[in-house]
C-alpha cells in the first residue's frame, strides 16, 4: 500500500459575497411578502455572509459542474494540467440533473482526456466520499494521482419561484399561504461553491498533508430521513417519493425542494455525530489530545456550543483553541464545506511539520458520519 498525500487544495467561491440584508433579494420573495423566519434562521446560525452562482441581475452565473470544474482548475499550473489528472471523484447533494452524473458532467467541461470518474451521491459526506475513493485508489496503487472534489449550487434550488406554485396552490384551497418551517428554513442556510484536492503518492509543495485513515458511520439503520429532496414525509416517517406522485404535484408541493426535519436534527444531530467520532477514537486508539487542529463541518454556529457539550458529556471534550470554522464568512456549503475550510487552515500560515488535523463531517440526510485523519508532512 501507497502512502497518500494531498499535496494541493483549492476553492471556487461564485461572485462576490452575499450579506443577510441582500439574500431575499438574490433569492427573491415568496408570495410578495418578507419571509418572517430568515431573521430566525440567520440569528441561530451566526452566518454573515455567503455566495451564489447569481449575478446581480437575478442570472445564473455558473451551474454545479461549472463551479467544480473552476476549483479543479485552480489546481493546476505548468507542471500539474488537468490532462495530467488520472481519476476525477465529485460530490455533491445538488446536481445540475439526475443524469449524466455529476463527474462526467465535471469531466466534459474540462475537455482533458480520458480518466476514471466517480460521482457519490448523499448530502455534505458527498465530498468525503469523493474524497475516500480517490485516497483507496492512490492507496492500492490504481492510479498515481486522484483529483477530488465537494460542491453545491443550492442557490438554484431555494429560488421563490420553486415555492409560488406551492402558495398559489394553497391560496385556492383557502389554507394559510405560509411555507412550512422545513421548507424554508434551508432557504437561509444554504450557499454556493465548491473545493478540490489533488492527491498524490508522493509528497510535495509547501504544506503536503499525509492521509493517516478515514472513516465512515451511518444511523440510517434506526434513524428516520431528516433533510431530503424530491420526496415527502409520510406520517409513519417513510419517504414517498417524487416517481410516485402524478406530475401535476410536483409544484404544487414543492417536492424538489430540499426540506430538514428540525426536530429530527435538534435531538440527533450531536449525540449520533460524538458516538461516532468516539468510535473513530476507540478504533485508531487516539483521542482528542492527538489533535492539534479539529475541523468540524457544522451548519450553523447554533450548534456549536452544543457539540463541545455533547462531547464533554461522553468524556471526550475537544479544547476550544484547536477548532477551527469558517463558517461566518464563508456560509455552509454543503459537500463542499471542509474542502473550503482545510483550503483556508492551509493557506493561513499556522500548520507545521508533525501537526494532526481531524476532519468532522456529519450528513443530517439520514445521519451519516465521515472522519479523515491528516498529518502535515
Amino acid at each position: 500500500m501507497k502512502d497518500v498525500f494531498i499535496t494541493k487544495i483549492a476553492k471556487f467561491l461564485p461572485n462576490k459575497p452575499v450579506s443577510n440584508e441582500e439574500m431575499e433579494d438574490k433569492l427573491g420573495v415568496i408570495d410578495g411578502k418578507a419571509s418572517k423566519a430568515r431573521r430566525i434562521v440567520l440569528r441561530n446560525n451566526q452566518i454573515k455572509q455567503r455566495y451564489y452562482a447569481i449575478d446581480d441581475q437575478g442570472n445564473t452565473t455558473h451551474n454545479n459542474a461549472q463551479l467544480t470544474k473552476e476549483a479543479v482548475e485552480k489546481l493546476c499550473d505548468g507542471s500539474f494540467t488537468t490532462k495530467d489528472i488520472q481519476l476525477l471523484s465529485c460530490g455533491t447533494s445538488s446536481p445540475d440533473q439526475i443524469l449524466p452524473s455529476h463527474a462526467a458532467m465535471v469531466h466534459g467541461y474540462l475537455k482533458n482526456g480520458n480518466m476514471e470518474i466517480n460521482s457519490p451521491s448523499g448530502a455534505c459526506c458527498s465530498g468525503m466520499n469523493a474524497l475516500k475513493y480517490g485516497y483507496l485508489s492512490v492507496m492500492t496503487g490504481q492510479v498515481d494521482n486522484a483529483v477530488c472534489a465537494g460542491s453545491e449550487r443550492t442557490s438554484s434550488w431555494m429560488t421563490s419561484d420553486i415555492f409560488e406554485n406551492e402558495v398559489t396552490h394553497l391560496k385556492e384551497l383557502e389554507d394559510h399561504p405560509i411555507l412550512a418551517f422545513n421548507k424554508e428554513f434551508l432557504r437561509w442556510m444554504l450557499s454556493d461553491g465548491a473545493g478540490a484536492m489533488l492527491l498524490e503518492n508522493t509528497p510535495s509543495g509547501a504544506n503536503p498533508l499525509k492521509i493517516e485513515w478515514m472513516d465512515g458511520y451511518s444511523y440510517a439503520f434506526e434513524m428516520d430521513a431528516c433533510m431530503y429532496a424530491g420526496a415527502e414525509k409520510k406520517e409513519d416517517g417513510n419517504l414517498k417519493p417524487w416517481s410516485e406522485y402524478p406530475a401535476e404535484d410536483w409544484g404544487k408541493m414543492s417536492l424538489f425542494a430540499m426540506k430538514q426535519d428540525t426536530r429530527l436534527l435538534g435531538a440527533n444531530i450531536l449525540v449520533k455525530g460524538v458516538d461516532s467520532l468516539k468510535q473513530a477514537y476507540e478504533k485508531h486508539g487516539i483521542g482528542p489530545e492527538d489533535v492539534d487542529y479539529y475541523l468540524p463541518h457544522i451548519s450553523s454556529y447554533y450548534f456549536k456550543e452544543g457539540l463541545y457539550a455533547e462531547m464533554e458529556k461522553q468524556g471526550i471534550p475537544m479544547p476550544w483553541e484547536k477548532w477551527f470554522l469558517n463558517l461566518e464568512h464563508v456560509g455552509n456549503v454543503g459537500a463542499a464545506s471542509i474542502y473550503v475550510m482545510l483550503e483556508e487552515l492551509v493557506a493561513s500560515g499556522k500548520l507545521k511539520k508533525g501537526d494532526k488535523i481531524l476532519l468532522h463531517v456529519p450528513e443530517s440526510a439520514r445521519f451519516s458520519y465521515m472522519y479523515a485523519y491528516l498529518t502535515v508532512y
